[in-house]
């Protein structure tokens, strides 16, 4: 099986599989030019515009889940939100969060939204180990690298894709410092086997995952 990975930027990810596309998080009004993608299941974290921009991205016909919580399946995808919060204050800066976990043409997914604080033992067993992590690294609202990486110990990911950092496409928006005050480097600093691919996407199999645990760093498209 195969499974093609989209960055839009942000923390929008594309997610192709045999029969289903999915896309985390579409944006919104951040200084880059909405997704182009057209998926019939999206997947919002929470209700904030730079991750709920479902117009332009969802198929006629298609799925959203905004903040779910629970198990179901969605087009015969199994789909599991876990309970989190955007802050380190028990949600009561920022709201709530959830992370999503997907099971899609045998790959176990996870995007962590906006998380805002390290996983517990019960979410992390929750979401259990899974093959591909997309995980927010650039601190302020969000967690930074300190917290990524204990989040990424726990649940033991192949590949991780780090996002929601200023990839410096983003403009001069006067939030992006307090939003994203910690560059890429500091999260990637002291890291072995770093993939920095020629473009925004790349593709996964069973056979082509990683023996030992990489990041994958897509480039946005110019």
């Amino acid at each position: 099986m195969l499974v093609d990975i989209i960055w839009h930027g942000h923390a929008c990810f594309e997610v192709r599989g045999q029969n289903t596309s999915i896309v985390f998080d579409p944006f919104g009004g951040i200084g880059i030019p909405e997704p182009k993608a057209k998926a019939g299941i999206v997947l919002c974290s929470h209700s904030h515009g730079d991750h709920n921009n479902v117009r332009p991205v969802l198929k006629e016909g298609g799925v959203v889940l905004e903040g779910f919580v629970g198990a179901k399946e969605v087009e015969n995808i199994p789909v599991k939100g876990v309970a989190t919060q955007h802050d380190a204050a028990g949600g009561s800066q920022r709201g709530k969060n959830s992370v999503y976990v997907v099971q899609l043409d045998g790959f176990k997914l996870c995007h962590l939204g906006d998380l805002g604080h390290d996983l517990t033992a019960e979410q992390a067993k929750e979401i259990g180990k899974v093959d591909v992590l997309f995980t927010p690294v650039a601190g302020g609202a969000t967690i930074g690298p300190d917290v990524a990486w204990s989040v990424i110990t726990k649940l033991d990911p192949k590949i991780i894709i780090p996002m929601h950092y200023n990839s410096g496409r983003l403009g001069a928006s006067p939030w992006l410092p307090k939003v994203m005050p910690i560059a890429l480097d500091e999260f990637l600093r002291g890291k072995k086997n770093v993939e920095k691919t020629d473009g925004p996407s790349l593709s996964v199999t069973k056979e082509s995952l990683p023996k030992e645990q990489k990041i994958v760093v897509p480039r946005l498209p110019v």
